[in-house]
This record gives structure tokens, C-alpha cells and sequence, in this order.
């Protein structure tokens, strides 16, 4: 998976166009619905499928930030409630296990001209979906704030929390750190980061059995907890795009989330001068580690298994049309790092080619990791709080997987 992600950001410069006799744009039968991920890159992107989809066909896309927590059920339905979703190298695989969607070879064959071979992400030897731009999340940071107390752009977690602590401790910010812990699916993501950062495996090695409750774990989770006591003290109720309106009111000064953010946060909305004084940077590592403690994502289409042909074809057509259109994403080329031909490279994709090139992992694609990421969730908010011990609340991670692990056969 780390030599898929990292061919995918180096295939910027290869070129081709549309051949053959099947434009993917223009279907004329068949209705389009579309389960996404809220976030503005994903809204960039539904505007050129809703383009590509025409006017003789229904149109409709739910952008929602509980995406995940809807998918399985609605794509379970028969027929689906939606004839589309957008994937990433994490949401795929809960699908998967589910047989929730269908081999897109056909369809590659017939409209897929105009891709990237490394755009088809195969999965036993079949394309189950096509990934359109790559992710990761890394640190922002406002550089006036840094150069007026002669702070040098952290480069590690450690001097991150040094940087934060000064910062507060100089009476510029209250809160100067922010990051995505929200309880629940983020959380969860904040510690599968800090985990691979300090060179933890999530399962032991040729097996399902959950490995977090070890010394690496202990320091993760003890990283994460040094981190919020710089961070608004409501940091379990805080999702990436609430940190993003905290850092646009010119109440943080450092941050780690998404690339994908870029497109809203260096716009000409909101405060220009904190737009005007924000600046991307790599994503730090952790405990002595060269790696980034950051994971590498992408983000592709697939289509449901329980919808009709027409609705499937229909639906593929309009979205591998926005996945393979080179002027969106040179007419975009800051949204994200698309991973389509002809794409030049935006001024912000420095991070995300940085994370791959210094060894950052892929989020993990293990079918189970699902169910690992969900005990994480849950789990870790009591160590937080000060309720309980790194050991206990991993402990607990550890028993919440293995139940579900055991319910669905894994274990």
C-alpha cells in the first residue's frame, strides 16, 4: 500500500487524454446518488461530477460528516439508498468485508481511458475503486507568532509541545495548539498517528490479535494527553473543521490536520490576516523517530453492489469524468493533491509528497482495523479526562476489539 500511495503522487506528470468512442460525460440514463464525506475539496469535487452528469439524468449528493457511521447500512439496503460513495483506504474496508460494492472492470474498460493505472486501486486482482487525490494530515503553523518569540518551526512532537507551551506561557494564547480529538472517529485517528509514529504495529504479526497495550502505546497516548493541555479545553467536542474555525479566528498557532483544508483555510474568506500569516510544514515525528507521525490516505469512487446496472453506469460515468479531468484540478491545483493526469502540482502539496518520501504509513487496510479504530474511539476519552491510566484505557481498547473481533469471525 506505501509503494500504491507513493506511486500515486509521483504519477502528477504523466499525461494522456480521453480515447476511443466512450466519453464518460453526458449519460442519458439511470439516476446518480452519492454518499461523501463533509469537507470543501469533496464539494470542489461534486460540482465537476454534477457537470459531467448532465442534465437528462436525477442528480443528488449527501456531503455528511458521519458518512462512516451511515454507509454500511444504507449500502446493505436492497436497493441501495445510494447508487455511489466516496471511498478512502480506510472507509473501503467495512464495505468490503460487507460485499457492499461491486468490480468496476467494465466500466474502467469502457469510460476509464483518461485514468492513471495507479488510479485503479485492485483489490484480488479486481479494480473496486478509482482514487482521485491523495491526503495527510501535517502541521500548520502562523509564522509571526513563531518569529516574535523565536521559535523555529518544530520539526518534531516534542518540540511542537515546547513550542505550544511558550507560546501560552507568554500570554499571546490561552490555547495555542489544535488538533482533531474529538471523541469518536477522530480521536481514534489522533492515536492511530501517534501509534505509527512511534513504530507501532496494531495487530500482532500474521494474526488478528490487537497489540496496543505496550510501551508504545503508553507513549502515544501520553504524547496526545501533553498535547491537549495546550489545546481549548473542549477538545473532546473538536473535529477538524471546528479547529479550522478556531485557527481562522486567530486563536491557535499551531495545528496538525488535514491537506485537504488548504482550499478553505488560504481563501479569501475570513480573516486575511491570519490567512496572510499561515504557513504549511511537514508533519512532525514523535519519540525519536525519523518517520512522520501522520498517515497517508487516499480518497477514490466506488459504486454500490445494490444498485441497478443503469444506476451504476450512470453513476461511474459522471464520477470517473470528475476523476479524470485534468483542468479541475489545475483550475484547483491548492484544493488537494489530485491524483489525476496532467495534474501540475499545487503550492500546497509540499506536505503530503514530503509525509510519502519520509516513510509515512498508509492508514492500515487490514479488513479488522474497522473494528480496531472503533474500540479506539470510544475507549481512549476516560485516559483524557484523567479518569484512568494509559494501560487501563488501552486495556480496554484491546477487550472492546476482541469482542467484536470474535462476534464477526476474525478471532
Amino acid at each position: 500500500m506505501k509503494k500504491l500511495i507513493i506511486a500515486l503522487l509521483l504519477s502528477f506528470m504523466t499525461s494522456g487524454a480521453y480515447a476511443g468512442s466512450h466519453s464518460p460525460c453526458g449519460p442519458t440514463e439511470g439516476s446518480i446518488n452519492i454518499l461523501a464525506n463533509e469537507f470543501n475539496t469533496y464539494r470542489i469535487f461534486m460540482d465537476e461530477v454534477k457537470s459531467c452528469a448532465g442534465s437528462e439524468v436525477d442528480f443528488s449528493v449527501t456531503h455528511s460528516v458521519d458518512h462512516n457511521k451511515l454507509q454500511v447500512a444504507a449500502l446493505s439496503a436492497n436497493p441501495s439508498e445510494f447508487s455511489a460513495k466516496l471511498v478512502t483506504n480506510g472507509s473501503i474496508t467495512p464495505l468490503m468485508n460487507d460485499g457492499l460494492l461491486r468490480p468496476l472492470d467494465d466500466l474502467v474498460a469502457k469510460y476509464g481511458v483518461n485514468l492513471n493505472d495507479n488510479q485503479k486501486i485492485t483489490i484480488d486482482g479486481k479494480i473496486y475503486a478509482v482514487a482521485f487525490m491523495a491526503n495527510a494530515q501535517h502541521l500548520w503553523y502562523r509564522e509571526s507568532i513563531l518569529n516574535e518569540l523565536g521559535i523555529a518551526v518544530p520539526s518534531t512532537y516534542e518540540e511542537v509541545i515546547a513550542a505550544a507551551q511558550k507560546i501560552k506561557d507568554s500570554g499571546k494564547m490561552a490555547n495555542p495548539y489544535g488538533g482533531a480529538f474529538k471523541s469518536g472517529w477522530n480521536l481514534a485517528q489522533e492515536f492511530v498517528n501517534m501509534y505509527l509514529g512511534h513504530g507501532g504495529e496494531f495487530f500482532k504479526s500474521g494474526s488478528a490479535q490487537p497489540n496496543v497495550n505496550n510501551e508504545n502505546g503508553v507513549a502515544a497516548l501520553n504524547v496526545m494527553k501533553k498535547l491537549t493541555e495546550v489545546s481549548n479545553p473542549d477538545f473532546l467536542t473538536q473535529d477538524t473543521n471546528a479547529v479550522k474555525e478556531e485557527w481562522e479566528s486567530g486563536n491557535l498557532a499551531l495545528m496538525h490536520v488535514w491537506n485537504s483544508g488548504a482550499s478553505s483555510l488560504l481563501d479569501d474568506e475570513g480573516d486575511q490576516a491570519v490567512r496572510a500569516d499561515t504557513r504549511l510544514a511537514p508533519s512532525p515525528s514523535v519519540g525519536g523517530g525519523s518517520m512522520p507521525a501522520t498517515t497517508l490516505w487516499w480518497d477514490g469512487i466506488a459504486i454500490a453492489t445494490n444498485t441497478s446496472d443503469e444506476n451504476a453506469e450512470a453513476s461511474f460515468r459522471a464520477l470517473v469524468g470528475a476523476a479524470s479531468s485534468s483542468e479541475l484540478a489545475n483550475s484547483n491545483a491548492d484544493a488537494t493533491v489530485w491524483l489525476i493526469k496532467d495534474y501540475k502540482g499545487g503550492n500546497t502539496a509540499g506536505p503530503v509528497v514530503d509525509a510519502a518520501s519520509r516513510g509515512a504509513s498508509p492508514y492500515p487496510s487490514f479488513p479488522h482495523m474497522s473494528l480496531m479504530h472503533g474500540a479506539l474511539s470510544t475507549e481512549l476519552v476516560e485516559f483524557l479526562q484523567g479518569n484512568e491510566s494509559a494501560e487501563k484505557a488501552l486495556a480496554d481498547v484491546e477487550a472492546a476489539y476482541i469482542a467484536k473481533a470474535t462476534e464477526q469471525g476474525f478471532l
